[in-house]
Parts: structure tokens; sequence; C-alpha cells
């Protein structure tokens, strides 16, 4: 499967936007003061479902971000590959 240069950006764009979102929840989770995340020192089932699902999605994140720099390195070999038969 071959995609195209804004599929590819945009995938890249969803990785890192993936870091930048499931850090700092993860940063926001780990500070709860409303008592939700830890009981008297401990974590919860709340903390560790929502520790859980971050990282998760920061895996599934990081896989798709990957995916856009792989279709974006194959564009460009293609176009150097082009730009060579042609001269």
């Amino acid at each position: 499967m071959k995609l195209s240069r804004p599929v590819s950006w945009f995938l890249l764009a969803f990785g890192a936007w993936s870091w930048v979102v499931w850090v700092t929840f993860v940063k926001n989770l780990v500070k709860d003061a409303s008592g939700l995340a830890f009981d008297h020192g401990n974590p919860t089932a709340y903390f560790w479902i929502h520790l859980t699902l971050a990282i998760v999605s920061f895996l599934l994140g990081t896989a798709i971000g990957v995916l856009g720099f792989r279709g974006l390195r194959a564009l460009r070999r293609e176009t150097a590959a082009g730009a060579v038969t042609e001269v």
C-alpha cells in the first residue's frame, strides 16, 4: 500500500499529538489531588484503568506516527529515484 504525502503527514502529526496529549494526561493523573487516583497514597482502580488507557493510546499513537514517517520516507526515496533516472 502506498500512502500519499498528505496522509503521511497527517499520520505523523497524529503520532506527535498523541505524545503531547497522553504524556500530559499521565502527568496530571499522577498529580491528582481529587482522591480518585490515590487512596491514602495507594493507587486505586481508577488510576490503573486510566494509566492503562494512556499507555495503550500512547503506543497506538506512536505506531500511527511511525506509519506516517515510513510513508514520507518511502515517498522521498521514490522522488529521489525518479530524479536519478531522469538525468
